[in-house]
């Protein structure tokens, strides 16, 4: 009796064993096998994974999709990050071979990658940044036929880089940054990586010298990141193969000789080798002692040992060679002389901006002609009125004009028709209709500053020289005691704001792709030309939509820059009724709330920090993101709309890493265009190299205005 109650028991375990086991897909089993290797079981991470479950497509963090011939649902990602799991990775996630997407990273994982994980062979992305993961890279890891994303950063992995890497031929981003490798960078794994965009080896112990086959990775993007290694020797010239796109960061290390000149290295920072005291040259403020530049290289250093110890050169070569050299210089000099003028005749672009009052300035399409030699220093080409007009206005209180085309008086303002347009930190806006009936755009300032006339003249006059069809072009200014006036061009169609928001706050569809397209592109000419051309390679501080003026064939200019500095010498609170002109403009009281503003950069939001050209780069990538995507990073203070992501950046970042469609991500009315797939997503690589969170590593904006330009051509 006692036996039989004894298999009884034994039938109804197994039966109830067996019914457990069916209860569950095997993609929910080995799912589960990451529950057990989590200290506590994750806690809250996986407070829903049950294993009565039928299937584990209901799980947080589980994805599943049909698949063709299979009855039921097949486990295709998985996403359990930034949970603050301990434990380690199970090989049997390895039996998941549909699993696409694994994003495990920003826990406290630990253990090595287990080899069998691997067996999971439709594997593309790979996210396991941010543990404590140990151990070599398994040499496995290319057994993955489609990888394409591999981030193992910031973990304790060590030992050297696998030469089957170069069996990686899909691979699109690798990133081994923050580990212990070390050894050489094997050369010969490149070569078969085609579609590389991203590499990033920082911050591990790798020595030896940087292999010229990474010269051939073509398809390389955004930065090569090199940094914080041990790497010795030479640069090698094959780097300047690269796009030139790219951005290098090769600081930290131990390299010597000098820095090459060609190709992609002539877009490079100082900031890119700093940190290795044995590299010379430019665009290190360290000259190379045996460059031909150096005063004791080139040819008259070599030239001395053949010359006799015992005997000099006679006075009348001497005479001779000075001649010769003179002639030399006076021809050289006539040749310079001959080009300028050519250049400054020819239709070749300028970027000078010269125009009729009102006008667009249209039909030309430059970026930056100063890098090619043809830099406006202070006073070229600058058409400014006199010293001795500039010094009467101080006393009189007259309109003195920035440049020749402006000609109207100051008796015209007074009687003209204003209009107020808007009140900022930076003053009252008006439009202005004159006689003639042009519009003009006048900026009325504080009151202070009137002891400080030469300091605020200055300032206008370096604000007047930036001359470029992006650019709001300044014409004149009003000084007095009491009023302080700016006069520029009235652009006609708003600003980006209202044309993506509308006036309302709610989405705008009106902008097609190739509309935005194209002020991308206006904007990031402007903003290239304020870094690299204007007179004192100015920071704007404040990009952003509404910044972003728009005339009639949506072509963009960059408005308010440089007043950050004139306000500090006149104040921002005009009088409600002193000043000569403070009859004729209406008064507007200010009614504006305070906004956080989202299109600062990181670095931007400390108090105290001093501004720079990094600033505007990140803002002008959240302005692209917002182009691309239709969400607006400023946040409405009366309503909430779905169209408001205040950490926009953070949103696509994470889109992208999860892989999320990009159908989600895109303002629906680009998707309309059949073109613009392809180039959305172009313009998203861009925008997303601007808003590193690394100031360093951001490109500069003439890198982002070339990137730009390539889109749509």
């Amino acid at each position: 009796m006692r036996n039989k109650s004894l298999l009884l028991a034994l039938i109804v375990i197994h039966h109830s064993l067996h019914q457990l086991t069916l209860s569950l897909t095997p993609d929910g089993l080995s799912l589960l096998s990451l529950k057990s290797a989590v200290d506590g079981g994750g806690g809250s991470a996986f407070s829903d994974w049950n294993e009565d479950d039928a299937t584990p497509c209901r799980w947080t963090g589980v994805s599943c999709m049909n698949i063709s011939g299979d009855p039921d649902p097949r486990v295709v990602g998985l996403a359990v990050a930034g949970k603050n799991l301990r434990g380690y990775i199970p090989s049997e996630l390895g039996t998941l071979v549909y699993l696409r997407r694994l994003n495990l990273h920003s826990n406290n994982l630990y253990g090595p990658v287990p080899e069998p994980l691997f067996n999971a062979t439709s594997l593309h992305s790979l996210f396991l940044y941010s543990n404590n993961l140990s151990g070599p890279l398994p040499s496995s890891i290319c057994n993955l036929p489609r990888l394409q994303n591999l981030d193992l950063s910031n973990n304790s992995l060590s030992g050297s880089l696998p030469e089957s890497l170069g069996n990686c031929r899909q691979l699109q981003r690798l990133n081994l940054a923050r580990n212990d490798f070390s050894g050489d960078i094997p050369g010969g794994i490149w070569p078969p990586m085609d579609n590389l965009v991203q590499l990033d080896l920082s911050s591990n112990k790798l020595n030896g010298s940087i292999p010229k086959e990474i010269g051939e990775l073509k398809s390389l993007s955004g930065t090569l990141n090199l940094s914080y290694n041990h790497l010795t020797g030479e640069i090698p010239k094959s780097l300047g193969n690269l796009p030139m796109a790219v951005s290098f960061d090769l600081k930290g290390n131990n390299l010597s000789g000098e820095i090459p000149q060609t190709g992609s290295f002539s877009n490079q920072g100082p900031t890119a080798f700093l940190n290795n005291p044995l590299l010379c040259g430019f665009p290190l403020q360290k000259p190379c002692k045996n460059s031909p530049s150096s005063p004791s290289g080139g040819a008259q250093g070599a030239a001395r040992p053949r010359e006799s110890p015992k005997r000099g050169l006679s006075t009348g070569l001497i005479v001779l060679i000075s001649a010769a050299d003179a002639a030399g210089v006076a021809l050289i000099g006539l040749v310079i002389v001959y080009v300028y003028w050519k250049k400054k005749d020819s239709n070749s672009c300028s970027c000078t901006g010269k125009g009729k009052l009102g006008g667009n300035d249209r039909g030309r399409n430059c970026i930056f002609p100063c890098l090619a030699g043809m830099s406006l220093k202070a006073g070229d080409d600058s058409e400014m009125e006199d010293p001795e007009k500039a010094d009467r206005g101080r006393g009189e209180g007259d309109l003195v004009a920035i440049d020749k085309g402006f000609t109207f008086e100051l008796d015209e303002l007074l009687r003209a028709s204003a209009y107020v347009l808007g009140k900022s930190g930076l003053g009252i806006v008006y439009k202005v209709v004159l006689g003639n009936g042009i519009p003009v755009a006048v900026r009325r300032l504080g009151e202070g500053g009137e002891q400080r006339y030469k300091e605020f003249v200055a300032e206008v006059q370096a604000i007047g020289r930036v001359k470029h069809p992006n650019i709001v072009r300044l014409r004149a200014y009003y000084w007095a005691p009491d009023e302080k006036l700016l006069i520029s061009d009235f652009i006609s169609n708003g600003n980006l704001a209202s044309a993506l928001r509308g006036k309302s706050g709610q989405p705008s569809s009106s902008l097609s792709w190739s509309t935005r397209l194209r002020i991308a592109k206006g904007t990031a000419r402007g903003l290239a030309y304020l870094h690299e051309c204007s007179p004192r390679k100015f920071v704007h501080g404040d990009i952003k939509p509404s910044n972003i003026l728009l005339d009639s064939d949506f072509q963009p200019h960059i408005s308010d820059f440089g007043l950050n500095r004139l306000i500090t010498i006149t104040g921002n609170n005009p009088s409600s009724s002193g000043g000569f002109i403070g009859g004729a403009l209406p008064y507007l009281k200010s009614v504006q709330s305070e906004r956080t503003n989202n299109y600062k950069a990181p670095e931007a939001r400390v108090p105290g920090s001093k501004p720079t050209q990094k600033w505007d780069i990140y803002s002008f990538g959240v302005v692209l993101l917002e182009l691309l995507s239709g969400k607006s990073p400023e946040l409405s203070p009366t309503t909430s709309t779905s169209i408001e992501v205040p950490d926009l950046v953070k949103w696509v970042r994470k889109g992208f890493e999860e892989e999320v469609p990009l159908s989600d991500m895109v303002d629906p009315v680009l998707l309309q265009e059949v073109h613009a797939k392809k180039e959305v997503l172009a313009a998203f690589h861009v925008a997303l190299a601007c808003t590193e969170a690394d100031p360093e590593v951001r490109p500069r904006m003439k890198t982002v205005a070339e990137n730009l330009e390539k889109i749509g051509t």
